[in-house]
């Protein structure tokens, strides 16, 4: 297919391509184990055991190679199982990465307890500023990481600048597109040299699935990804994969509504007496509106926002809403709330990455926007 055909049409085809015994639409789920040979050494299609490959599971990596403009795309049980694969594949015990000062708690306790153990050393930057990144960098570093728009606190990184400090440095750059998802942002035609997904947020969409992945720029890197996943294991199931490709042929449409649902929420926010500060990059006002305004088609949906009174007021406010569900995860179609402190982001405690106890998050999803704002409003009070 194309790489020159719409985001649109890339989301629906790629990759699904008509069952050949029977004509169906959509790539059948394949649950299987094992396949017969044909002889000794004589696969069908390449395909002999399901952990190393699945017809499925191929029909999904394709997908997402092509919607992300990468040359190989590989999904995994969960987006940290891709990430524990990326960080074998590129490290070695001596290594060092820099991270970001913001990003998920779970990338965080990889880093941190996982890997570290293992013998690499990271270093945390602003990824917002190049210079800081650049200072940041020594000449054992192999992995520049950057989440953008990041979570919980929504900061932008400029990646095409990052992606020049790290080819300067001959590190690798790799970037977390989940906030964004590439119907909003193309990491990889900005320099990057692997994207990271958690599928369970916007690729899914419906809160029904698990899931990870990694879309790798040149097809050498990929090949050595592909050689770790399937020597670790940790691959993503038939119909966790069929759930994902479903969710990802209406990921365009989806991801409107949540770029308009959020940008009212962060108005509403701002005028509100009790919020202190909203962090949304869709808000002039916002550090990285301008190169988030340049690297992405729309904001996205996520918002964060602190309160007066501090935590128990932030913990209060999360207690009191009704449209907007009080749990972990976001992308999907419903709205829901958190407090990361306490939730997502309780492993950064403590460590350069903590995040502020007054601060909420919202995944603003596609319900009716008056709803949502009416829901909001009673539950600050």
């Amino acid at each position: 297919m194309s790489d020159q055909q719409s985001f649109e049409t890339l989301a629906i085809h790629a990759g699904n391509t008509a069952d050949p015994l029977t004509g169906a639409v959509v790539p059948p789920i394949y649950q299987v184990s094992t396949y017969k040979q044909d002889g000794v050494g004589g696969l069908r299609g390449g395909y002999e055991y399901s952990r190393s490959a699945n017809p499925t599971r191929t029909a999904l990596e394709e997908n997402l190679a092509a919607i992300e403009g990468g040359r190989r795309g590989l999904a995994f049980a969960s987006g940290l199982a891709a990430e524990d694969c990326l960080l074998r594949t590129l490290l070695h015990p001596g290594a060092h990465v820099v991270i970001p000062n913001d990003a998920y708690g779970g990338t965080f306790r990889l880093f941190a307890k996982v890997v570290k153990r293992w013998g690499v050393d990271y270093s945390v930057a602003d990824t917002s500023d190049p210079a800081a990144v650049r200072a940041a960098v020594n000449d054992r570093t192999k992995v520049i990481w950057v989440e953008t728009p990041s979570n919980p606190l929504l900061g932008i990184t400029d990646i095409a600048a990052v992606a020049d400090v790290a080819r300067t440095a001959g590190a690798r750059l790799v970037v977390d597109n989940t906030f964004a998802s590439p119907y909003l942002q193309q990491p990889i035609a900005l320099g990057a040299d692997v994207v990271v997904h958690s599928l369970t947020k916007y690729m899914g969409g419906h809160s029904d699935v698990v899931g990870g992945a990694l879309i790798a720029a040149d097809a050498e890197l990929g090949e050595e990804l592909a050689y770790h996943q399937n020597a670790m294991g940790a691959v993503a199931g038939p119909f966790d994969s069929w759930l994902v490709l479903r969710g990802i042929k209406t990921l365009p449409v989806r991801m409107d509504r949540h770029c308009e649902n959020a940008a009212k929420v962060a108005e509403l926010l701002t005028r509100h007496p009790k919020v202190t500060q909203v962090l949304y990059p869709g808000l002039p006002e916002h550090p990285g509106h301008e190169i988030a305004a340049k690297q992405m088609k729309a904001f996205g949906g996520m918002v964060s926002f602190r309160v007066q009174g501090g935590e128990e007021a932030a913990v209060g406010v999360c207690n009191r809403t009704e449209l907007f569900t009080l749990g972990e995860s976001l992308g999907g179609v419903e709205s829901l709330v958190e407090h990361p402190g306490r939730m997502t982001h309780a492993s950064v405690a403590g460590s350069a990455l903590e995040v502020p106890a007054d601060l909420v998050r919202l995944s603003v999803g596609i319900e009716s926007a008056d709803d949502l704002l009416a829901d909001l409003t009673q539950a600050l009070g």
